[in-house]
């Protein structure tokens, strides 16, 4: 017996291309990769589809499972995915974004690259040994021999799970393994050590707390040596196929995505080739972290944006009180400004993708404004993605509270992206630590936002502000996130004004900056344009 029809219920957001994103895509011809758009539309349609967010669903709900012995009690340490989350490692891979940009001499391919990165929102977890796996690459380069072998390896564009010797490989992932259970962050308090032996490898004795894609081939370490924190390349399969004495403990239960096995992992005796000097390992790594950091800033751009086509979608067919939810004046409110959000973080997100990409190619102002811009970017922007996605989805109601619409998804795994490379606190350290030890930084980063100047009033007050808080470094640990935050927001309004759409950035301007806004999302002034800043979040398709 039929009890009633199925009514007013949002139809699946399928069939639209995630590329579809003016913001990303004016970023894109603006920093130099035009050339790209047509790829990166391809993989957009393909992220899109039914069956790739179905890849997604399965690899998060099938978990990676430990094996740390074999059915005869031999010790494996392996760790078995679910067919789902290696098809959506081979579509990463294939489309390169992991090493391949590394490869591509072009002008503007690392900036493809990072647009690709965000319009591949199907799974977050796969996300992180390819991400790894791109800013591997850079501190690898500090041993010519070793990157002379495997950085083809990791820059190609075949994927291969096999556990085996990595020089017999047709493609290769790498990770990381640096935090202890002592130090997090700190990683200076480190206490594996290193031993050199005859052969010029070394052996590792320790631990690592947090070893994020524990089947990948090769691992970037951080142990001490005599001559103080050092780092290493630890590989899972020793030449000859030899498995290295790298052992499973166990698999942590994250908050976040489950699709990615995160392990903790001891050194037995491991074997490691040294990158770059003894006592030199923090400074080996430094170009990593510019890597895994702008990434992080892509993973919370795309949260924000993800969100809000779902928030948006569901408002554009559902009805409430009479009328269509994004009819309604309150609820326009909110959607306008969790775009203002999204556009800010996106818009910002493509300006440093530009800024990495002339840096790697040898652009020394370019350099010194990732080194300050990066940094309060992804404190700034790494913030506003729980709050956020929290917001697009209460726009659901309890259709968004649910699993199958996807949003607690996103909402358990917008916290990471703060916490990884660096919690609220280390960003914003290290952007203080920037400008104290290269104060040109700070100069350079004046030199982009003035640019904006004269082009909205609130824009120029804002500047002097900033400008104000500055001339005092009295107390400045203690004004740090203050101080960065108005970084961060001046960065990303210097962008808006210049580039966006006059109705975002003036909203834009009017709220984070003339102080003219709440606590919440959905508390913009009246007088601004709405319709023109929501016709900018739906993809054609949705």
């Amino acid at each position: 017996m039929t009890t009633h029809e199925v009514l007013n219920q949002v139809p699946p957001l399928v069939g639209h291309d995630t590329s579809d994103d003016r913001a990303l895509r004016e970023g894109l011809e603006r920093e130099g990769a035009g050339w790209a758009l047509e790829d990166v539309s391809a993989l957009g349609r393909l992220a899109g589809t039914a069956e790739a967010q179905h890849l997604g669903r399965v690899a998060e709900r099938d978990k990676p499972v430990l094996h740390t012995h074999d059915r005869y009690g031999h010790r494996i340490d392996e760790v078995e995915y679910t067919p789902s989350y290696h098809e959506l490692m081979r579509t990463a891979v294939g489309h390169g974004l992991h090493g391949a940009p590394w490869a591509d001499d072009r002008p503007g391919a690392h900036v493809a690259r990072a647009a690709k990165f965000a319009v591949w929102n199907v799974d977050a977890g796969h996300g992180c040994p390819i991400s790894m796996t791109y800013a591997v690459v850079p501190a690898l380069r500090a041993a010519p021999d070793l990157a002379t072998q495997f950085e083809p390896l990791l820059t190609g564009r075949e994927y291969d799970p096999v556990l085996a010797d990595p020089a017999t490989k047709r493609g290769l992932i790498a990770g990381m393994s640096m935090t202890e259970k002592q130090g997090g962050s700190d990683v200076r308090a480190n206490t594996t050590t290193a031993t050199e032996r005859p052969d010029g490898t070394y052996e590792l004795v320790g631990h690592k707390w947090f070893t994020s894609a524990p089947m990948s081939d090769l691992f970037l370490t951080l142990a001490q040596t005599g001559s103080g924190l050092s780092c290493f390349m630890v590989p899972r399969v020793l030449p000859g196929g030899e498995r290295n004495s790298l052992q499973l403990m166990r698999l942590k239960d994250k908050l976040g995505n489950r699709s990615n096995a995160s392990s903790e992992i001891e050194y037995d005796g491991a074997s490691g080739w040294l990158v770059g000097e003894e006592g030199r390992g923090v400074r080996t790594i430094v170009e990593m972290v510019n890597m895994t950091r702008l990434d992080c800033v892509i993973g919370s751009s795309t949260a924000m944006r993800s969100a809000l086509v779902q928030a948006t979608h569901h408002a554009r067919h559902r009805s409430a009180f009479g009328r269509q939810l994004v009819d309604q004046p309150l609820m326009r409110n909110v959607l306008a400004d969790l775009t203002l959000e999204s556009e800010a973080a996106t818009t910002a997100m493509m300006r440093l993708a530009g800024a990495n990409d002339r840096a790697i190619r040898g652009d020394e102002q370019e350099a010194a404004l990732r080194r300050i811009a990066l940094a309060v970017t992804k404190y700034q922007v790494c913030k506003r993605a729980p709050m956020v996605v929290g917001e697009a989805l209460e726009c659901l109601g309890g259709n968004g509270y649910i699993e199958d619409s996807d949003l607690p998804r996103l909402y358990r795994e917008a916290p990471l992206m703060s916490i990884w490379e660096g919690s609220g606190n280390v960003a914003a350290l290290d952007a203080l630590r920037a400008m104290a030890r290269e104060p040109h930084t700070l100069d350079v980063y004046f030199g982009e936002v003035e640019q904006a100047e004269g082009s909205d009033a609130r824009f120029d007050d804002a500047l002097v502000r900033l400008k104000k808080e500055l001339t005092s470094f009295d107390d400045i640990e203690h004004r740090a996130r203050r101080v960065v935050e108005q970084l961060a927001l001046v960065f990303q309004a210097s962008l808006l004004v210049r580039h966006a759409t006059p109705a975002v950035a003036d909203a834009f301007c009017a709220s984070r900056l003339g102080g003219d806004w709440g606590t919440a999302y959905g508390t913009l002034p009246a007088g601004l344009d709405v319709a023109a800043i929501l016709e900018r979040t739906l993809p054609t398709g949705a």
